[in-house]
């Protein structure tokens, strides 16, 4: 925080994340917001802290998430500990989650996460499907892995947003009714052999059309045709 509060471009800092709401452990990382003045440039600010990680904070790589058009640096450090530091324009500075704990500055008023749209995320969860059924017939086993994986990713999105819980980056996934998530452990694939592939895939497009069934039942009256040809692998 000292370096926060001695730089001259930084207005203002909060930490959010675990750290924000006690409930940090062993394995949480450390997110911090800062909010850069209004005359500075966030790149040459951003520029300037990277370099102190890799000086002073043994920064081993880091990697730029571009969200909302805020930069998020993640740093990876020697000891394998993540620092997440997000430069914000100072006009734009504020809470967008309900962890954040404000250690200087004055941020704007707070804005709530968007829940993905169920639509959007239904479409991946079909176009996952079309990709694990082809990769099955032509026998591209760990492709199919891929797609199956990332199916069952989509159906827990859309798990999370029907029951209320956080759905990024399967943060409250684990608070799923053992209902949802007994289904979805049965349907995993034991191994890359074919006929694991093809069980897999089937019990997860059916998955899929019983979960779209629930949140919009107009739409899965229009899926039930292409996801039941779906559900079918010839091999």
């Amino acid at each position: 925080m000292e370096a926060a509060h001695a730089d001259d471009e930084v207005v203002g800092a909060a930490l959010v994340g675990s750290a924000a709401t006690r409930r940090e452990d062993a394995w949480s990382d450390i997110d911090l917001v800062l909010q850069v003045r209004r005359d500075a440039d966030p790149a040459k600010v951003a520029s300037r802290w990277t370099a102190q990680f890799y000086d002073q904070h043994g920064a081993a790589h880091h990697l730029d998430v571009i969200a909302g058009g805020v930069l998020y640096r993640v740093f990876l450090l020697a000891s394998s500990l993540q620092v997440d530091v997000s430069f914000w324009p100072e006009d734009e500075f504020r809470a967008t989650e309900s962890g954040f704990a404000l250690l200087f500055g004055t941020p704007q008023p707070s804005t709530e996460p968007r829940n993905p749209e169920a639509s959007h995320e239904i479409g991946m969860a079909w176009l996952y499907a079309l990709h694990s059924r082809s990769a099955i017939a032509r026998r591209h086993v760990w492709q199919a892995t891929m797609m199956l994986d990332h199916l069952r990713d989509q159906l827990l999105v859309l798990a999370c947003v029907r029951h209320g819980l956080n759905p990024h980056h399967g943060r409250e996934a684990d608070r799923l009714p053992a209902s949802v998530l007994t289904v979805l452990q049965q349907a995993r694939a034991a191994s890359v052999a074919e006929p694991a592939l093809v069980r897999s895939h089937t019990a997860l497009v059916t998955a899929l059309a019983d979960e779209v069934a629930l949140h919009d039942p107009r739409l899965a009256a229009d899926l039930t045709a292409p996801l039941n040809a779906l559900a079918r692998v010839s091999v």
